[in-house]
């Protein structure tokens, strides 16, 4: 196998994404790459071969790919036209540099044009854009991020002990982040085949009250879901400071919630319209592992809280 370049390792995914490749490739195999070396020196200081990654620079995103036969390419947590540019930089870098191959972590929802989702719009043209090359590829269609709806309920504990989405009876398969970054390191590394779609998901489909349920009784606090429609959901966000686009600043009541409420509104509709519920074995296939569930990050709770926002531009 020829070289394997990671794009993002200084973000929470990349990190733990990295950290696992270490384990199943020899470090002269691996590139990482971030926009800020110094983010990388950890492993550089471990032998790994660290690049600075400028993702609106096409001609230093092509040196920094020279060399790579596989590229893992970790969707950037802005949204909009900047994401789309940026991965469109990323792989017409990529072809330049001679890349056969590229694994990228989407969304799940993309590819459905019914998908009312935000972030979807990104991820679809991502995707398109890949399949418009001559690029080999495996795209990774995430689903969403257990640590996210966990911070709702702790959120919602430390308040009112109210879970208020506009989710309604829609099912999301949760699912650990790292999971997915488990996931993207064994794609990278050679499992699975070649120009294929995997569903990294959970264990399980829930409805948003049956995941409030399994938090309330393994926590033991009471906190219960109620169902709002999208314009109350908007307002609550306004109301603690979530801007509705990424360019936005966060106010620090909004920690919790470190995604724009455009995303977390229509990702809420879209789960509602069942747009978003599929529920797969495609983890362990990869993997050789079973996800975690639900109950067992609850279970866990210290090592699966979302974090802070590590977006560089």
């Amino acid at each position: 196998m020829g070289k394997i370049i990671m794009t993002g390792v200084d973000g929470n995914f990349g990190g733990f994404a990295a950290r696992s490749i270490m384990k199943k490739v020899p470090f002269e195999n691996l590139i990482f790459t971030a926009p800020n070396l110094k983010t990388l020196e950890q492993y550089a200081n471990q032998g790994v071969e660290t690049r600075r990654a400028d993702f609106n620079d096409p001609a230093q995103l092509k040196e920094a790919f020279e060399g790579g036969e596989v590229l893992l390419l970790i969707s950037m947590p802005f949204v909009g036209e900047k994401r789309r540019n940026a991965h469109k930089n990323a792989i017409d870098a990529a072809v330049a540099a001679g890349v056969k191959k590229v694994i990228y972590t989407s969304i799940v929802g993309s590819g459905d044009d019914t998908c009312e989702s935000y972030e979807k719009v990104d991820h679809q043209y991502t995707e398109n854009y890949i399949f418009s090359t001559d690029l080999k590829y495996v795209i990774l269609r995430d689903s969403q991020y257990c640590e996210a709806m966990i911070s709702a309920f702790e959120d919602a504990a430390n308040k009112d002990g109210i879970v208020a989405t506009n989710m309604g009876d829609g099912r999301m398969a949760y699912i650990a982040r790292n999971d997915c970054a488990e996931a993207a390191a064994c794609a990278a590394a050679g499992a699975g085949e070649d120009n294929k779609i995997y569903y990294i998901s959970g264990p399980e489909a829930l409805t948003i009250d049956e995941f409030v349920k399994i938090g309330a009784e393994v926590t033991g606090k009471k906190v219960a879901y109620s169902f709002i429609d999208d314009d109350e959901m908007y307002k609550f966000f306004d109301s603690i400071g979530v801007p509705r686009y990424t360019d936005g600043e966060w106010a620090e009541s909004a920690k919790a919630f470190p995604f724009c409420s455009t995303g977390m509104v229509t990702f809420g509709a879209a789960i509602r319209k069942d747009q978003m519920s599929f529920c797969t074995n495609d983890f362990e296939m990869l993997t050789g592992k079973k996800p975690m569930s639900v109950r067992q990050m609850f279970e866990d709770l210290e090592n699966h809280r979302i974090g802070t926002r590590t977006s560089t531009d």
